[in-house]
């Protein structure tokens, strides 16, 4: 109730005032406290603003704190005027009541493919739309591939073999991060969905295969059973620093890749189960919303600087800067045209799914339960298919 008085109520705060019909300047809140990211946020934002003819006051708050923090200014009634979410957060805050759909606004949503799409709609209306996207690959070390003399691993056999011939004294064949967090739920899911597997029923024979295949890396010692405890930051050093021949991880890791001249990389789509198959990716991202607030003169001029973000030229500077993918399919065509080393995360987008499109606000328990499954198979405590068993229950819990 609290949410819904929200929308109606009137009073001073971030993003609420008066609707006198004219608006000067809005409110921004996202979660880019990096101080370059910010800052070149910050410009985009300024731009946008002086082109729907306001000022803009922007704030980041660290990703972990966001989302709680959204949740109490939907119930003070202080929401700012324009809201970046990450994608798998917007059901949560849109099932409130908390955001106003954007064809409100006659924001134009042509162009994007039917999954980035997605990421941003709640019951068949979209709320959020954002201007980039990403989603992960294999990245590998081009010099140790060549002096073990073997190719890059297209399938799961091959990604085994070639582990195994990459690991030596000092060094392992492959890292993930299996670590007890949602990033681990993230890069299991290409796996599980490359296999047919389903977030919805996670004790299938495709989803035990899945982690069967996670586990063999770490038995066989080509995979360091280190990567319980590894983030993918903490994967992303163990390779620039030669300990792993290949990890799975995502385009943002390419700025400190290139900082390092005697690092020769590539990256290649995620290894499938079998030869033919199209590898499945998950879909990251951030999405940029308008909330409900009292000011619907606030919320028009929002909905503006939210159009302008995803125009297909801005789209083009925001992912060159930040090495992710423009959301627009023909700007992600002349992207990677441009950045070869981009080119394998824009194909993949085209298929990659969003994590909450099945499941919505279950979604959370879900990965809850998978990365309790991957810490339990491979730190030996249970069998893939008895620790996926329990994850479906925890995935079904109320």
């Amino acid at each position: 109730m609290a949410l819904i008085l929200a929308i109606t109520g009137c009073v001073d705060g971030t993003g609420a005032g008066s609707d006198a019909g004219k608006a000067d300047s809005i409110t921004v809140l996202d979660y880019y406290t990096d101080e370059s990211e910010h800052t070149q946020w910050g410009e985009m934002l300024t731009a946008c603003g002086k082109t729907a003819g306001v000022r803009v006051e922007h704030t980041s708050v660290p990703p972990a704190s966001l989302v709680p923090r959204v949740l109490r200014q939907a119930s003070s009634r202080t929401l700012p005027d324009l809201l970046m979410l990450d994608n798998a957060d917007l059901q949560q805050i849109a099932q409130t009541g908390a955001l106003a759909p954007l064809d409100r606004y006659g924001i134009d949503t042509s162009g994007f493919a039917e999954g980035i799409l997605s990421a941003g709609t709640y019951q068949g209306k979209v709320y959020g739309l954002g201007p980039y996207v990403s989603t992960v690959a294999l990245f590998y070390n081009k010099d140790m591939l060549a002096e073990a003399g073997v190719a890059v691993p297209r399938t799961w056999d091959e990604l085994k073999n070639t582990a195994a011939e990459l690991t030596g004294p000092g060094r392992y064949g492959m890292a993930v991060d299996a670590s007890a967090t949602f990033e681990s739920s993230w890069q299991f899911l290409p796996f599980l969905w490359s296999n047919g597997g389903h977030e919805k029923q996670l004790d299938t024979p495709q989803a035990v295969q899945a982690l069967q295949l996670w586990v063999d890396l770490v038995k066989s010692g080509s995979m360091s059973k280190s990567v319980l405890n590894w983030t993918q930051a903490d994967v992303h050093d163990q390779f620039a620093a030669g300990r792993t021949a290949m990890m799975i991880n995502g385009p943002w890791r390419i700025p400190a890749l290139n900082k390092d001249e005697k690092l020769r990389w590539g990256v290649a789509p995620v290894p499938v189960p079998r030869a033919g198959r199209t590898p499945v990716t998950p879909l990251g991202g951030e999405v940029w919303t308008v909330p409900q607030t009292s000011s619907e003169a606030r919320q028009k001029k929002a909905a503006q600087v939210l159009a302008c973000l995803n125009d297909s030229s801005n789209m083009l500077t925001l992912a060159e800067q930040h090495f992710t993918v423009p959301s627009r399919a023909s700007a992600a065509v002349r992207y990677a045209e441009r950045n070869p080393s981009m080119a394998v995360f824009a194909k993949s987008v085209e298929t990659a799914r969003v994590r909450t499109g099945e499941l919505g606000v279950r979604w959370p328990k879900a990965a809850t339960g998978m990365y309790t499954a991957i810490q339990s198979a491979l730190a030996g405590e249970q069998t893939p298919r008895a620790a996926l068993r329990d994850a479906q229950q925890i995935a079904t819990s109320d």
